[in-house]
């Protein structure tokens, strides 16, 4: 029995690169898509925001002489690659899915509205959501936010390359502990780095709990769905 019926997924663009320093591994992107498909099988809803961070981060490009406005839509553009590239994985491993953006660029993919995605969730298609939020200033996090708490997802996934929420990061403090669970509010306490600021508050606010896990571990996401405690909850 699956532990959430709808979920949102969060992936990381930069964990897309796989072992290599930029782009898309395609080892790692067919074992993200063989992940979904497994939990897709179980009947779980699956909705899908993936970070464009592996191509270009408008942030990071702002800061080397670019222009705020253009970097954050280049960065838009990136996510809808990286889209793109997971929906044809899916595809490939006959996962029926569509790709919705936040701003229009048909034939490329469909222009996003809550309805029609949570119409095609219900038909049994993967959704993938890209393009963030169609705005400049706002992260992936925050699109993934919003489009969990749109499609009124039970809990948002977050699939990073560390299990859970820590103390510190573990990468770099060896001494970091753990949380299995944490509040909302002793995240923005602690200033720990789970999402941005505006994200944890939109998710907070509208009582969407965020799941943190390893997800370039093989097999994870099913574990998750499973019910093993093998990350962080972050709730009210």
């Amino acid at each position: 029995m699956a532990r959430f019926k709808r979920i949102l997924l969060k992936l990381s663009g930069e964990s897309l690169m796989g072992h290599q320093g930029f782009g898309i591994d395609p080892q790692r992107l067919a074992d993200y898509a063989a992940q979904i498909k497994e939990i897709h099988d179980m009947g779980v809803e699956i909705g899908v925001v993936i970070g464009g961070g592996n191509i270009f981060r408008g942030l990071s490009g702002s800061q080397k002489g670019f222009d705020r406005v253009k970097g954050d839509q280049m960065g838009m553009c990136a996510t809808v690659i990286n889209s793109l590239a997971l929906s044809s994985a899916l595809g490939a491993i006959g996962v029926e899915n569509k790709v919705m953006t936040a701003i229009r660029m048909e034939p490329i993919g469909e222009f996003y509205n809550k309805w029609k995605a949570i119409e095609a969730l219900l038909a049994g298609y993967v959704c993938i959501f890209s393009a963030g939020t169609g705005n400049p200033y706002f992260t992936t996090d925050t699109g993934s936010s919003l489009r969990g708490i749109e499609i009124e997802a039970d809990v948002m996934l977050k699939g990073t390359r560390v299990d859970g929420v820590y103390t510190a990061d573990p990468e770099k403090d060896p001494t970091a502990r753990k949380f299995n669970e944490i509040s909302y509010h002793e995240v923005l306490e602690r200033g720990l780095k789970v999402m941005d600021l505006t994200a944890i508050c939109m998710c907070q606010d509208n009582h969407l709990p965020i799941y943190v896990f390893n997800m370039d571990v093989v097999g994870n996401l099913r574990k998750v769905i499973d019910g093993e405690e093998i990350g962080t909850l972050v709730k009210p």
